[in-house]
């Protein structure tokens, strides 16, 4: 049985958190939120770990974790930037963001082999979301057959500010039907809402599924992103050409419309950790901290026995 391939997004400086968040430990052992998902993600069934940086973080990102992980999984470096365009396409003038979380895919694609997951390097999964993915992942399916671990929205907020999440539509028989991205979600007085004006909210229920970015892809989705790609670079980039773009959401919302992909809905009840403000460290540290007294991780992840 093939073993998948763990894609872990962590070129992205955090403006919000007002540093490189992906490099704060979250435990007395010096631990980082992705030390956890990299350890989930071993001891689920996956093979190889994949992990997009920017280039110049390598070395410090080879110090700081590669090192220690690397005893235990094959590690490979991929590097994002916003010069790694299809033959034909240029940067705009002035642009500096970068492309997004389905641009960060296509530039592993080269070290991805087989069916793989993609997640987010500053988000704390749990490892039952990995042992569902990867149990997806090592069955039987077809090229288009995809999975997303899903959360409920009340598991996944923040006290201290908004958050983007991709709020889903589940069929009855636990497939994706849409998604859309909403960028202002809040915990209010009556529970979570979104806003678009920051004045008017529309609430959002209890059980409410979100997409924490955490995917399942068979190997062919790397063919499809690339034709996409190309799509939003022709056809979508003109309308906000400094901030548009290109996020896994949005695209697998676009692979469902063409009625030629499906996407599992893999539910979880777990409860979603992150550092999206600095003010959630503190809550992050003592949530790894009760999970560990529980036996849930031991105290060093990477000692040998």
């Amino acid at each position: 049985m093939q073993k998948p391939t763990l894609v872990i997004m962590a070129a992205g400086m955090g403006s919000r958190f007002g540093g490189l968040k992906q490099m704060t430990p979250v435990d007395p052992q010096g631990h980082f939120i992705m030390d956890f998902s990299m350890f989930d993600a071993i001891r689920a069934g996956f093979g190889r770990i994949v992990c997009i940086i920017k280039e110049e973080m390598r070395e410090d990102f080879e110090a700081r974790i590669g090192r220690r992980v690397r005893p235990y999984a094959d590690l490979s470096y991929a590097y994002q930037s916003l010069d790694m365009l299809p033959e034909g396409f240029s940067i705009p003038e002035g642009r500096i963001k970068p492309w997004g979380t389905g641009h960060a895919v296509l530039c592993a694609a080269s070290q991805i082999e087989g069916p793989f997951a993609v997640l987010n390097a500053d988000d704390f999964y749990g490892y039952p979301a990995f042992e569902a993915v990867c149990r997806f992942l090592q069955a039987d399916h077809g090229p288009r057959e995809h999975a997303m671990v899903a959360y409920d929205l009340e598991n996944t907020l923040t006290d201290h500010g908004a958050v983007t999440r991709g709020v889903c539509q589940v069929s009855a028989d636990g497939y994706l039907t849409g998604i859309d991205e909403r960028h202002r979600i809040e915990k209010r007085p009556n529970g979570a809402a979104f806003t678009e004006d920051g004045e008017n909210f529309t609430p959002l229920e209890n059980g409410t599924v979100v997409s924490m970015n955490l995917w399942g892809y068979q190997h062919a989705v790397l063919d499809r992103l690339e034709t996409l790609f190309r799509k939003f670079l022709t056809e979508d980039l003109s309308a906000n050409p400094m901030k548009a773009e290109f996020l896994l959401p949005v695209v697998s919302d676009w692979m469902l419309r063409s009625g030629q992909d499906t996407i599992q809905v893999l539910r979880t009840d777990a409860r979603w950790y992150g550092m999206t403000y600095k003010e959630d460290l503190p809550g992050v540290v003592e949530a790894i901290q009760r999970m560990k007294e529980q036996g849930l991780y031991p105290e060093e992840l990477w000692k040998k026995a």
